[in-house]
């Protein structure tokens, strides 16, 4: 699969903070995004993650997580570039997607 080149191309403060205007889930951290999720139970969080884990396959960009019981820790950053790129911010409103499955009510 190719990539394209501007997936690898680091955004600047100023995207990345209009971005997370309106994605309240997200918070930027170091040199990623990352986002601290609450389920119901063990099993509500290991199928969070199995479909995240999906999604992240067919995007080729794999998430750094943790996860205890029913926590999920997520941190998103592209290392070949250096901090974050399109395709976090990509990857991050899909995980907010699967999220939204689990708590469609939730206001992030």
């Amino acid at each position: 699969m190719s990539q394209d080149t501007k997936d690898f191309t680091l955004l600047s403060a100023e995207t990345v903070n209009a971005w997370l205007a309106h994605q309240p889930l997200w918070l930027r951290e170091a040199d990623g995004l990352s986002c601290h999720l609450q389920f119901a139970n063990f099993i509500e969080a290991w199928g969070f993650m199995s479909q995240v884990a999906l999604m992240a396959e067919q995007q080729n960009h794999h998430p750094e997580w943790f996860n205890v019981y029913s926590r999920v820790n997520i941190k998103l950053t592209t290392h070949d570039a250096g901090g974050i790129t399109a395709r976090d911010l990509r990857l991050a409103e899909s995980i907010t997607g699967v999220w939204r499955l689990y708590h469609p009510a939730a206001d992030d």
